[in-house]
């Protein structure tokens, strides 16, 4: 997930939500920022409510058609939900007879669970008529979907259910889902195909607790034997397989350790880290033969992380509001998060390692030890101090080539932007680096109004590629969102 602002020669600084010195991003730069890096759940400096405030009045600065692009976008390439969801019920108003209305509200739909949530919120907020670009956008969605999708994700426990939308969009039906409309319209659709509901069934056919178990332990051995569970749900669901069917580990553990699939799965470190939390809390005897696995495939992942050319310096914010709100990446804080990611590139590149809050200072670490190894040094010996900048550009011994840094961005110490200590540090070294920010929150405000420093946001292998781009092209977000084209 990536964000970037635009060259800003006459910024003006503003003041951060923590109270320090920043730049106030390009409103379509704040506004792609808020869709990459938003879960909807409430952050150290600024709550889900705070967040949806921030999101309408955007939309009140940005033109509409590129806010309808720029969810599009969020939600296709880079899997954002619920922000996404949000932002096209609130763009019901301005895409009022645009256009471009209708294709919106198809291509922003990517499983028809998205038309629900979008639905949910707009008659929660009052709304009491359903504009007809939505109504058509949602119609021609149902194109796309076939019984196996529409079976999946009708909601029946929603309080707005698929059923629900097919009766108010009415859509036409096709080949691959005309008896699945037929079913769901009489009530008789129901998800049998998916791993899901084979284990559902397996808890339901069951006569008994020891029938149960041994259902569904037979039920994971055939998922693992047939290969109908991806990487990713292999992955999240290996303490059930290890609970459940403990004599599929071996299977689950090469399948795991299989450096094709996780080549192949683009899974990155930091991936694994809910799997091993969901271990290390279970009562499973022989935990460790499991952990063991996954910091083999946690190793194999490293992959996945790109390698760039010179110089790098990676920078974690160990600060206090860093370790304050968990994210809903693995449950883990942005500390957390952000120390496997610096451990991941710092491994992967010929890179230093640096830390700062109330200052900055190197990491002495082997780069031939273990991921978690260094992240956990990273995360154990975090200073939960103030976010101090400068540090970084006054410890810097070198001159690099790119700096990446990790954090919520959130500067206050010395005034909060470093720009005097970047300038400084540029002539001391005769440098001129990129700057990547990663902004682990999305507050929305840049500690850098410099034309060679980007704010990224996220954990994605798309993210990497963009920066590749940016080093040739600094436009490269903004022209990617105007590029969407309606269908």
């Amino acid at each position: 997930m990536a964000l970037f602002n635009l060259k800003m020669r006459k910024a003006k600084p503003v003041q951060n939500l923590a109270g320090g010195q920043a730049y106030r991003q390009d409103p379509r730069m704040e506004l792609a920022s808020l869709l990459l890096t938003s879960f909807a759940q409430d952050q150290f400096y600024r709550s889900a409510k705070q967040t949806f405030a921030g999101l309408e009045q955007l939309l009140g600065q940005v033109d509409a058609e590129f806010a309808a692009k720029a969810a599009v976008f969020a939600r296709t390439e880079f899997g954002m939900r619920s922000i996404t969801q949000v932002l096209a019920a609130e763009l019901a108003k301005g895409a009022s007879g645009a256009p471009w209305a209708k294709a919106f509200y198809n291509q922003v739909v990517k499983r028809p669970d998205d038309m629900l949530e979008i639905l949910a919120y707009y008659l929660g907020k009052g709304n009491k008529t359903v504009p007809n670009a939505m109504k058509k956008g949602f119609a021609r969605a149902f194109d796309r979907f076939d019984g196996y999708q529409l079976a999946k994700y009708r909601g029946e426990t929603r309080s707005v259910k698929l059923v629900d939308v097919v009766n108010l969009v009415r859509p036409v039906p096709t080949e691959r889902n005309a008896e699945a409309l037929k079913n769901l319209i009489n009530g008789g659709l129901k998800a049998t195909a998916t791993w899901e509901s084979k284990l559902t069934r397996a808890g339901q056919t069951a006569g008994s607790d020891t029938e149960k178990e041994a259902l569904k332990a037979a039920a994971w051995a055939e998922l693992l034997q047939t290969g109908k569970l991806g990487y990713l749900a292999l992955l999240r669901n290996l303490r059930n397989i290890a609970e459940q069917a403990p004599e599929a580990l071996g299977e689950a553990a090469r399948q795991l350790t299989d450096a094709k699939r996780v080549e192949r799965s683009m899974v990155f470190p930091f991936q694994f880290l809910v799997a091993m939390d969901a271990i290390e809390k279970s009562a499973l005897a022989d935990k460790r033969i499991v952990l063991d696995t996954l910091n083999q495939a946690t190793e194999l992942a490293m992959k996945n992380v790109p390698r760039f050319a010179g110089r790098t310096l990676v920078v974690l914010d160990d600060s206090g509001s860093m370790s304050s709100v968990q994210t809903k990446y693995a449950n883990r804080s942005a500390l957390q998060l952000g120390a496997l990611f610096a451990a991941a590139l710092y491994k992967a590149n010929n890179a230093d390692l640096m830390r700062f809050s109330d200052n900055a200072s190197y990491a002495s670490k082997n780069p031939a030890d273990s991921l978690q190894g260094i992240a956990d040094f990273l995360i154990r010996n975090a200073r939960a101090g103030g976010t101090n900048f400068n540090a970084i550009f006054e410890t810097a011994s070198k001159a690099y080539d790119r700096i990446v840094i990790l954090s919520d961005m959130q500067g206050w110490i010395g005034g909060g932007a470093p720009t005097a200590a970047f300038a400084r540090y540029k002539q001391r070294f005769g440098a001129n680096p990129y700057i990547y920010s990663f902004d682990l929150q999305g507050y929305g405000s840049l500690q850098f109004p410099e034309d060679k420093v980007f704010a990224l946001a996220g954990f994605s292998d798309k993210v990497f590629d963009l920066m590749r781009v940016l080093e040739t092209d600094r436009m490269a977000m903004v022209k990617t969102i105007e590029g969407v084209t309606w269908v």
